[in-house]
């Protein structure tokens, strides 16, 4: 694993080992808001696989450089492939699935740090994914997919329900409001609020303080809590990405997306 100090600036993951154990994974294009293109997934897979492989490493922090933790899916690159973006979307869509599921096999907590905005299946998605959410005071939660004429993915159909309950995801998803960190925490979508200049801090001490603890016990009672919501996650992830797939061929998926680089409130028509 890279040292601060080697990482090198134009990589759209980074990774760096912190002592007593800890790791670092930092989503890194901060001038994109941290959104989500097939470079960065296939990075930020390698990095958990490097950090499975690791055994020294007993927790895991996520976080995002820049202003934001993520912004979800490259808006801006999913237009740009026009007419192949069916296609494009169900490759992003299989990285997105491989990068939550790794997050959720690992044997050791996965503790996100969120600043900013973390919205759309990149950003609320891997809230949803992770076993620990520290929220700056600031940040924001939004689902977002809706608003492009797509549909939640990450898993998230699923762990929202079961983080905040079955009427309040509906409300989430659908209606798409943004959420504020009290909101957010009030809900139960996060672990706990920080304020915004002690985030990383706060997040490093959670993840020393797990890396003391047993690993194998550790391992082991996380995954007997994912596999407490059975096999939903992983259907989940596959026909979220079959529903991405679809919709991708939609005039309201382009118009959505369209909309928000123009930065514009779209007009869908059900086409």
């Amino acid at each position: 694993m890279n040292a601060t100090g080697n990482r090198k600036i134009s990589d759209p993951v980074t990774i760096e080992r912190i002592d007593d154990g800890v790791a670092v994974i930092s989503l890194n294009r901060p001038e994109a808001a941290n959104a989500m293109n097939l470079h960065l997934l296939m990075a930020f897979h390698a990095a958990l696989l490097k950090c499975h492989g690791t055994r020294a490493v007993r927790a895991v922090v996520v976080r995002g450089l820049g202003r934001n933790f993520c912004a979800g899916g490259d808006v801006n690159d999913f237009l740009a492939h026009g007419d192949r973006l069916p296609d494009h979307v169900k490759e992003v869509s299989s990285w997105f699935q491989a990068v939550t599921a790794a997050i959720i096999a690992l044997d050791v907590p996965v503790i996100a740090a969120v600043h900013g905005y973390a919205t759309g299946g990149g950003g609320l998605g891997l809230v949803g994914s992770c076993d620990f959410v520290l929220a700056a005071q600031t940040a924001k939660f939004k689902s977002g997919a809706i608003g492009v004429g797509m549909v939640p993915d990450g898993g998230l159909t699923v762990t929202l329900t079961h983080l905040v309950g079955f009427r309040k995801a509906v409300e989430l998803i659908l209606a798409n409001p943004t959420l504020d960190a009290d909101e957010a925490m009030r809900i139960g979508l996060v672990t706990r609020v920080v304020p915004d200049d002690e985030l990383f801090d706060e997040a490093l001490a959670l993840a020393h303080s797990l890396a003391q603890a047993p690993p194998v016990a550790v391992a082991e009672a996380k995954r007997l809590l994912w596999n407490g919501l059975g096999s939903g996650v992983a259907a989940a992830l596959i026909q979220e990405a079959n529903a991405e797939v679809r919709l991708a061929r939609t005039a309201d998926c382009l118009e959505g997306l369209s909309a928000a680089v123009a930065r514009r409130s779209p007009v869908f028509d059900g086409r």
